[in-house]
């Protein structure tokens, strides 16, 4: 004896073993026992075979028109088996039996299912409106399946053309458009962006770089709304200071300056004078919103999308000849010494003399230069003093380091002839020595205002947002805590108000310190323990990070499309490690398949073998071992 059954909504047929009432032991064909249920049974049967009832049924099901069934059915609850004796005229065979309860659950739209071989047939508005969503479902797969032929031949539909982007940013999976073109990317076993790229949804490579980038973080356009820029305070005291600014040629948001004013033979006052743009932006106003809602500049090779609007960079950028607001350390320094006697926290208007280029003065400001008085050295009389003492400030922190600072590595700026988004556009790459004179020199300043001015906020009981670094992790906090690598108890960013929110934070924080005094807790920004001041930490930590990221991912692009346009095949690299090298004439790290085992700094030749500017990745081989660098 057999029985058929209903098992998981799949049906099956085999052997009775042993049967009680409530249960029944099963054996299949393969002689594999199983317990069911007796209330999952359909009906029992001698004959034909289990295997051969299965397939019978189902090609007798195939058979069996749905519409006559349904017009044929009883209109309320029925029995399937009742129904096959009235269907077929006849006590109805295991066969048929099997077939017509195969054929009813086959359409649900037709017949609604009432529990254990049970069925009703569906009202006609209710039956209407279920074939109508089928054909239209039926016509959608269609639709899908047009598209994703389309695809897979090279074309791109227009229907998906118009909702490109959104795949690499955030599709819909549920639309039948992302639906087809994941099937496709499956098919032809791609990625989405090279596939898009086939198919000419983006020209190149560049264009779906940028526009990922750009829909990701600015999907109304990265253009800041225009604001009216409200006089700045002009009854701040003027400073008649000598101030000079050095900056990068392409720099437009000129944050910092340095003075020097003589005390004697030995002594000097030197002034870090920092834009003070907090003096406008405050906290919740416009101009908070924006600065907040970027966090940050977002710099890439020949463009930069500001973070604060330009109006208002123009209104505090110290530019030479104007008068500007700014906020300004003084530090009463020994030259011989390098004692620092008196330092001092105001607001002020200052007017930079000048501001100066990297690329006039790095030929001439050498250290031999900056140590030679009787050298000539543009510039000399502003620039050894601030040599002299940085000098000082450099040993001060190597010693709490406990061994020197690694500043050799070469660095590059990257200039562009031609629009940031064509890949045509000429890229000049202009190497520039990490620790030359003038960057030592202002990074010494900087670092210095950044832990005097982490101390003042925190000698005046006002939060501060603080970088420090403890057994090797670097993290963001609101307490004062030690940066092991730099060499400092304190650091708060502070020096760059006009293009990291972080500093702007930190300045209204020490202006209310400047201008309160012991009540300046009472009055600042932001109070001591403010659960705000944490979710600044957070998203500037996750927005910085991703401003970063893509700024790396434009650099390493621009250093492919130089080495094609200089025509390089060949080049020298030193090794990392494993298999990772350094290229000696561009800032490029990359593997180098079946590359042996060799000593880091080892110099190896290498020849270009391919690019591919959509992963950014170089492929390359070994020609030759050159000997390790001394």
């Amino acid at each position: 004896m057999y029985v058929l059954y209903e098992d998981s909504g799949a049906f099956k047929a085999e052997k009775i073993f042993s049967q009680s009432d409530s249960t029944l032991q099963v054996e299949s064909e393969s002689g594999k026992r199983s317990k069911i249920k007796a209330a999952h049974v359909l009906f029992q049967f001698e004959q034909p075979a289990p295997q051969a009832l299965l397939a019978q049924a189902h090609a007798l099901a195939d058979t069996l028109e749905i519409d006559f069934l349904w017009e044929c059915a009883p209109q309320d609850e029925f029995e399937a088996i009742a129904f096959a004796q009235e269907y077929f005229g006849h006590p109805p065979s295991a066969t048929e039996k099997a077939a017509l309860i195969f054929a009813l659950n086959s359409a649900p739209a037709y017949f609604h299912r009432r529990g254990k071989g049970r069925y009703r047939p569906a009202p006609p508005d209710i039956l209407k409106a279920a074939l109508a969503a089928i054909e239209k479902k039926q016509k959608q797969a269609e639709q899908q399946q047009a598209w994703t032929d389309e695809l897979v031949a090279g074309r791109l539909p227009e229907d998906l053309a118009a909702v490109a982007q959104s795949f690499l940013v955030k599709p819909d999976k549920n639309s039948l458009q992302w639906k087809a073109f994941d099937a496709a990317v499956t098919q032809l076993g791609t990625s989405p962006e090279k596939l898009l790229l086939q198919v000419g949804a983006w020209p190149n490579p560049l264009k779906l770089h940028r526009d990922r980038f750009f829909a990701t973080h600015f999907p109304k356009g990265h253009e800041l709304k225009t604001l009216d820029i409200p006089p700045v305070e002009d009854e701040l005291p003027f400073a008649d200071v000598e101030a000079y600014s050095i900056d990068d040629i392409t720099t437009t948001e000129v944050d910092d300056a340095l003075s020097v004013t003589p005390i004697s033979a030995s002594e000097v006052r030197i002034g870090i004078h920092i834009a003070a743009p907090g003096l406008l932006i405050k906290r919740g106003n416009e101009f908070d919103d924006m600065a907040r809602n970027r966090m940050s500049t977002v710099y890439m090779p020949g463009q930069k999308v500001s973070m604060l609007p330009e109006p208002l960079i123009q209104a505090f950028s110290l530019d030479a000849g104007q008068i500007k607001p700014a906020l300004s350390l003084y530090v009463t320094a020994n030259l011989e010494t390098g004692e620092v006697s008196a330092t001092e926290t105001r607001l002020e208007r200052i007017s930079v003399k000048e501001n100066l280029r990297h690329n006039w003065l790095d030929a001439d400001v050498t250290e031999e230069a900056l140590d030679t008085p009787e050298a000539p050295l543009p510039y000399g009389h502003w620039l050894r003093p601030l040599w002299q003492f940085s000098r000082h400030l450099n040993r001060e922190r190597e010693a709490v380091r406990g061994k020197p600072e690694n500043n050799t590595r070469t660095e590059y700026s990257f200039y562009l002839e031609g629009p940031p988004d064509d890949p045509e556009s000429i890229v000049k790459l202009v190497p520039r020595q990490r620790n030359a004179p003038l960057d030592r020199l202002v990074a010494e300043y900087m670092i210095l205002t950044n832990k005097l001015w982490g101390a003042f906020m925190a000698q005046h009981g006002v939060p501060g947002i603080y970088r420090s670094q403890q057994a090797g992790r670097v993290r963001m906090s609101t307490q004062a805590l030690p940066h092991e690598a730099i060499g400092v108890p304190q650091y708060a960013w502070c020096t760059s108000p006009l293009r990291r929110y972080v500093d702007l934070i930190n300045q209204g924080q020490i202006i209310a310190a400047a201008q309160h005094g012991v009540s300046a807790r009472l009055v600042a920004p932001f109070k001591p323990k403010e659960a705000d001041l944490f979710a600044i930490i957070g998203a500037f930590d996750a927005q910085y990070a991703a401003w970063g990221e893509f700024q790396s991912t434009m650099e390493r692009y621009w250093c492919l499309r130089w080495l094609q346009q200089q025509g390089i095949t060949e080049v020298t690299a030193s090794v990392l490690r494993e298999d990772l090298v350094r290229f000696d004439c561009a800032p490029l790290v990359t593997r180098v398949g079946g590359l042996p085992e060799l000593e880091r700094g080892t110099q190896v030749k290498l020849a270009i073998t391919g690019y591919d500017e959509l992963s950014l990745e170089i492929h390359c081989r070994l020609i030759e071992t050159l000997s390790p660098e001394p």
